[in-house]
């Protein structure tokens, strides 16, 4: 594996760690997640506000 494409599979993953982070902290802090963060996790941002929290 080249070191380009080591580097690129880390910053990929930290990028998709980092989205899963914030899009739980919005949703932890009731305010609206962001469309990018929610289509990086492979989640339609339409659906995911149709979900009612308690």
């Amino acid at each position: 594996m080249s070191n380009g494409r080591l580097t690129r599979g880390i910053t990929e993953f930290l990028g998709i760690v980092g989205s899963a982070i914030a899009v739980s902290a919005a949703t932890r802090n009731r305010t609206p997640a962001r469309d990018a963060d929610l289509v990086r996790l492979g989640i339609e941002p339409a659906r995911f506000r149709e979900i009612k929290r308690f």
